[in-house]
């Protein structure tokens, strides 16, 4: 078991008794999803996009390095709903090609794996993206700027898919309102 897994199993384990909540960018534009298909919650905690994609019919793909929270979402998945919940270390996989009608990833950040993602959507999927930027209106969220966006730089990474909703608010207005410290981004390639 590598040090990051278990630094991650650690974390799952203090919050399985928490309700997983999806993300902002899945949630609030939920009904940009199709009514079925196949999607993949990268990096996906103990599931709260899994469960809200589940809800609206889609096959799902959980994907974590965190055995805990894999654990956690086979064992709180109904029957009805069709989650695939794996144990994945995204440096050992491959992406299947042209394979997602929609893909999630939130609070999470590797540049190297997004020509991997934009690869595995159909023609017409979406990616739902949500992580952290580098400029913080409070601290919150990770200080190792690898795990950071710069301003406007999921536009970048995703230069190659159609922008549909992008939300970047920054510290401009009040910074005790609204979503501070991330970035969002709904595109369809």
């Amino acid at each position: 078991m590598s040090a990051l897994q278990q630094k991650w199993d650690a974390i799952y384990r203090q919050q399985s008794d928490l309700p997983p909540e999806a993300a902002t960018v899945v949630s609030r534009y939920s009904h940009l999803l199709p009514e079925q298909g196949k999607a993949l919650d990268l990096a996906c905690g103990l599931g709260g996009n899994a469960f809200l994609l589940a809800q609206h019919g889609l096959q799902v793909d959980a994907w974590d390095i965190s055995k805990e929270a894999i654990d956690n979402i086979k064992a709180n998945t109904p029957s009805q709903h069709h989650i695939n919940a794996q144990t994945v270390d995204i440096h050992q996989v491959k992406f299947p090609e042209h394979h997602y009608d929609v893909i999630t990833v939130s609070r999470f950040l590797d540049r190297a794996i997004i020509p991997d993602l934009i690869n595995a959507l159909k023609p017409k999927g979406l990616i739902f993206y949500q992580t952290f930027t580098l400029e913080k209106a409070y601290k919150a969220g990770p200080t190792n700027p690898d795990f950071l966006l710069k301003k406007a730089e999921l536009l970048e990474l995703f230069s190659a898919l159609t922008a549909v909703i992008y939300h970047e608010e920054s510290c401009l207005g009040d910074t005790k309102i609204g979503i501070r410290n991330e970035a969002l981004l709904v595109a369809q390639r």
